[in-house]
């Protein structure tokens, strides 16, 4: 176990200038471009499973990875779970299970990405499922899946799953969050869990090393105190010097949802290398002004600046796109979500040319979500509608981000659909 950090932060901007930098992003709009939207998979919510709420994950060949938290196993009450790839041939893609959770020490509701690692592995958790309590679902898991060591001769093979560590929900935390893993040159692991049982911590923030054959875990930082981290929504990723950033849903001392005292907006942290520990900072501290609850992870561009997005408040009461400059403190509301719905409830991509791209919950035309994308202009970022989803056979509610590849094309799912009584999700594409 790592000391204790000291707790410090650095002061906001003023409401009031966040509030109207807000304000005139909300101004810069342009209507949705030429686009081609493609289902590429409609989830039945039998063996394919049911309700992708996580970002996909594009491999060399052009192939796409993720997971469906529910469905894939009667054994289930609802599923639980599967992760699945959707491979490209030519024109046409094919769809494939490469692994069905079974529940209870195996893992359930597998929320969050699948990720490449350094050996070529998927890497990824389950939010419920393993050996702990939390609120009797389980605490959840980490697990590495790889194809089978002979060779397949037919499409659905599954692959063979490890499982790297199982949450308590004591020390360690548990609920590892919709945020995807990180990793280090050095092969180590490093997430983020949200579980808030009693004596456990609001937040923790881990690491996974590999030993001679086996994992070793370790808690970087771990919050006890709500009003300074609590539940974090997405994962850590390292800045250029080392150092971890993330944010955290609640936390902070201002309130949001007219509720300060059980409602916090969330902050930004950084965790430094200190001595044999961590320390952590919270470097803002988000306000029902410029809007609260971040979720997804963070991303950086060339130079060092952050970008993150927030589901809730702000001018436009639905939460925003926003840029944080850590050498100065700075944070700037790139756009801001109008209406009564949910912003963005995950991060955003940047492309070669400094666009961003995203999905929003439950904004949009027809109040069931929308694909996004905004483009620096010297008179600020210039908002475009990519597609706004109907709650028909293109889906409804995109939880995660998108992913892009080199041609352009942009991929996301839906977590919701057709075919189930509360319908089951898509996989989409939109094609310039």
């Amino acid at each position: 176990m790592t000391t204790r950090p000291r707790f410090t932060f650095r002061l906001p901007l003023p409401a009031l200038e966040l509030a109207m930098l807000g304000m005139l992003a909300m101004l810069a709009t342009v209507p949705a471009q030429a686009q081609t939207f493609t289902v590429l998979h409609s989830f039945t919510g039998g063996q394919d499973g049911a309700d992708p709420a996580a970002a996909l994950t594009l491999d060399a060949a052009g192939n796409l990875y993720g997971t469906a938290n529910a469905g894939g196993n009667t054994n289930c009450p609802q599923g639980c779970g599967t992760v699945f790839k959707i491979s490209r041939h030519g024109s046409a893609w094919t769809f494939n299970v490469l692994y069905t959770f079974t529940g209870g020490i195996d893992g359930d509701y597998p929320e969050t990405p699948v990720v490449f690692g350094p050996d070529g592995s998927l890497y990824g958790t389950t939010i419920e499922g393993g050996i702990g309590t939390c609120f009797g679902l389980g605490c959840g898991t980490v697990f590495k899946l790889q194809p089978q060591p002979t060779f397949c001769r037919t499409a659905l093979c599954p692959w063979t799953k490890t499982e790297l560590y199982q949450f308590t929900g004591t020390f360690d935390g548990g609920l590892p969050n919709i945020g995807s893993l990180t990793f280090d040159a050095a092969g180590n692991i490093y997430g983020a869990t949200e579980y808030t049982g009693y004596g456990s911590p609001y937040a923790t923030v881990y690491e996974l090393s590999p030993f001679d054959g086996s994992w070793t875990f370790n808690v970087l930082y771990a919050s006890y105190d709500g009003n300074e981290a609590e539940t974090p929504l997405g994962g850590v990723v390292f800045d250029a010097s080392g150092n971890l950033w993330g944010t955290t849903y609640f936390g902070g001392l201002d309130g949001c949802e007219g509720n300060p005292q059980n409602f916090t907006c969330g902050i930004i942290f950084e965790l430094t290398p200190s001595g044999s520990g961590w320390m952590e900072n919270t470097v803002f501290q988000f306000n029902q002004s410029v809007g609260g609850n971040p979720a997804g992870n963070l991303i950086f561009d060339r130079s060092g600046n952050i970008y993150g997005t927030l589901t809730g408040e702000g001018p436009g009461g639905a939460g925003g796109v926003y840029q944080f400059v850590p050498s100065s403190g700075q944070l700037t509301l790139l756009y801001a979500f109008s209406g009564i719905g949910v912003g963005p409830y995950d991060g955003v991509v940047m492309d070669s040319a400094g666009n961003l791209y995203g999905t929003s919950e439950t904004t949009g035309a027809y109040g069931y979500g929308s694909v996004f994308k905004l483009t620096p202009s010297n008179s600020g970022w210039i908002f475009t509608d990519l597609h706004d989803f109907t709650g028909g056979s293109d889906g409804e509610f995109p939880y995660a981000t998108v992913t892009l590849d080199n041609a352009g094309n942009i991929y996301g799912t839906t977590a919701a659909g057709t075919h189930c009584y509360y319908t089951c999700g898509t996989v989409w594409e939109i094609t310039p």
